[in-house]
């Protein structure tokens, strides 16, 4: 029964990599818009069989992490600003949430941690790299939604930033930032003084600053 078992087993293993590596290149910007995909060049790329490749686009394209045609064309989202302000504001809506609950929660290793998240955001921003401030913000996002306890919620959200990963890595590419969101200072201060109305306005402030660059 063992034996039997090893080959369904290495195969679940390989679906599940290629999917958490393909997911992570995409919400954080390493793909661009409307890049094609295939089974067999992503079977090449990750050295596995068809099977699993083709698996992991499928699980991607029902998260709406990829765009999937009527003839089988496998695209990264090419989002029109319709697109991008309704999820903009699916993003308001439930990361103030999070952030809400997660206030009562938002202990002093916490901040500390978000600081240094956001130094690392900064350094990202110095050096124009896109790739690291995508994920560098998005990880300042997760570490504080992490406390509030919603992973149903956080699933959510997690689903938004894989649509826009590849959109926002194509503004942000062009954007001359000399220096990290100023909202992630607000929303720190917010923490510090557990306000939690201050803490809405920067979350809801840091997602729509974001939605006028991608919308410009």
């Amino acid at each position: 029964m063992l034996m039997q078992n090893r080959p369904s087993d290495a195969g679940l293993a390989a679906h599940d990599r290629v999917y958490r590596t393909l997911r992570q290149q995409i919400m954080h910007g390493e793909l661009p818009p409307g890049q094609s995909l295939t089974v067999r060049g992503l079977a090449k790329t990750f050295g596995v069989s068809m099977t699993p490749a083709r698996e992991a686009l499928r699980r991607l394209a029902a998260e709406g992490a990829l765009t999937l045609s009527a003839s089988g064309r496998v695209t990264t989202p090419d989002l029109s600003n319709e697109r991008i302000e309704e999820l903009a504001t699916v993003r308001a809506l439930i990361e103030t949430e999070l952030a809400t609950r997660a206030l009562p929660r938002a202990h002093l290793a916490l901040i500390e941690r978000l600081q240094a998240i956001n130094m690392a955001n900064a350094e990202a921003v110095v050096k124009h790299d896109a790739v690291a401030y995508i994920r560098t913000n998005l990880d300042f996002h997760r570490t504080l939604y992490l406390r509030a306890q919603a992973p149903a919620m956080l699933a959510i959200a997690e689903t938004v930033w894989l649509q826009l990963g590849p959109t926002m890595r194509a503004v942000y590419s062009r954007l001359k930032r000399s220096e990290p969101p100023q909202t992630h200072r607000m929303i720190l201060a917010a923490l510090k003084a557990g306000d939690e109305p201050a803490l809405r306005l920067a979350v809801r402030t840091d997602v729509t600053q974001g939605l006028r660059h991608l919308l410009s």
